[in-house]
């Protein structure tokens, strides 16, 4: 294992180049291990939450682990299963779920390596659960059907499972020491309690606990709803201060573009918003003509401002919609002075030129961001004491 010393005070020199034209350069970066590659399953909540605990056991000194998502997420359909039967049929059985799940399925069934449980007993060289669900979908409607579980129900559950992802291992060595996952968990010192779920929509109070209205959070697990710029501030302190931030929103807009490493929120602005420069191109365009220019990634352009209405309409008319957990390592601004949040994505490092990370501009945060976990130390002490924290 590495130990890392890197810490988010310093101001980087580094600048890289992003798309065509976006120039970067890092205000502070945390450490984070590897990309992975979620490849053809809907699991970015558990790698995205999975990279937040190992950023966390970087932070913590405990050097550098390589953690099982699999086996969090074997646990994850376990308990939908449960869910959906109990709900009579009206649970949530996709792919999906929130930061949440992982702390739920961590402390009932503790974790393992990744060397321990890779999660692909089946013929594919990467993961792919699109046999595998389907099978989850058609046992799930049986035991509904006949109003009753039976013994062998739960014998085909497991199975289903030790056949696709393998089996639950009681035991195991590693690094010359033997564990069982529950021991193995207690020895990361990570303690679930520990990280706190925070959100901000208008519809209900805020400084109150809330059950975030989207069809992943099918455990109904409440979060701490904060005014806008609150929940931002509380990204900046953490970064700033050393702490990671497990981020989930929305990335179905066309300004989310991977393969240009960007993630950007621009709207139908009038000419005098843009540069000198721009102003001959765009006054003989109409807006969407200007959105169509802005969309080719070449450089930054205007940005909307993002009100807590503005936020608030998005998320009431389902164009903000939750799509995807991802890993937020740090802040950079661009050429212009424009602040972004450095972001680690789970899906491999070949689908773009940044490794596998992408930047996202401070107003596609503040209009897309459904929640955010952070440690509670992330929170700054004025916001821990008004949550009772």
């Amino acid at each position: 294992m590495r130990s890392f010393f890197i810490t988010c005070a310093l101001v980087f020199s580094l600048t890289t180049l992003f798309g065509q034209g976006h120039q970067f350069t890092d205000v502070c970066r945390l450490p984070a291990t590897p990309v992975k590659n979620q490849a053809s399953t809907g699991t970015c909540w558990c790698f995205a939450t999975v990279s937040f605990m190992e950023s966390e056991l970087l932070r913590m000194g405990k050097g550098e682990y390589d953690l099982s998502e699999m086996f969090i997420v074997r646990q994850k359909y376990m308990n939908q299963l449960q869910d959906n039967y109990l709900r009579r049929g009206k649970g949530n059985i996709s792919q999906g779920s929130l930061a949440h799940t992982f702390k739920n399925a961590f402390n009932q069934m503790g974790i393992v390596p990744e060397e321990v449980y890779e999660g692909i007993k089946y013929d594919s060289d990467r993961h792919n659960h699109s046999e595998l669900v389907k099978y989850v979908e058609t046992i799930a409607g049986v035991p509904i059907t006949l109003k009753k579980r039976s013994p062998e129900y739960f014998k085909l559950v497991n199975s289903l499972f030790d056949i696709y992802l393998g089996e639950v291992p009681g035991k195991f060595t590693y690094q010359g020491k033997e564990y069982t996952p529950q021991s193995f968990a207690v020895s990361l010192g990570l303690d679930m309690d520990d990280y706190i779920e925070l959100t901000s929509f208008t519809h209900h109070p805020y400084y109150k606990k809330f059950e975030v209205e989207v069809p992943d959070n099918w455990e109904h697990q409440e979060m701490y709803n904060l005014p806008l710029d609150e929940i931002m501030a509380v990204m900046d302190y953490a970064l700033e201060n050393g702490h990671t931030v497990c981020w989930d929103g929305d990335v179905s807009e066309k300004g989310f573009s991977f393969v240009n490493g960007v993630a950007i929120n621009p709207g139908v602005t009038k000419v005098e918003d843009y540069s000198t420069t721009d102003r001959a191109r765009f006054e003989n365009m109409d807006g969407k003509e200007r959105l169509e220019e802005v969309y080719k990634f070449e450089r930054p352009y205007p940005e909307i401002v993002v009100t807590p209405e503005v936020r608030q309409q998005g998320f009431e008319t389902f164009v903000t919609t939750d799509d995807r957990l991802m890993h937020v390592t740090g802040i950079a601004k661009d050429q212009h002075g424009t602040k972004y949040y450095i972001t680690k994505n789970s899906w491999g490092t070949d689908r773009n030129a940044a490794d596998g990370y992408l930047n996202m501009s401070e107003s596609y945060v503040r209009a897309k961001t459904i929640y955010i976990m952070v440690h509670k130390d992330a929170i700054p002490s004025s916001l821990k004491s008004t949550l009772n924290l």
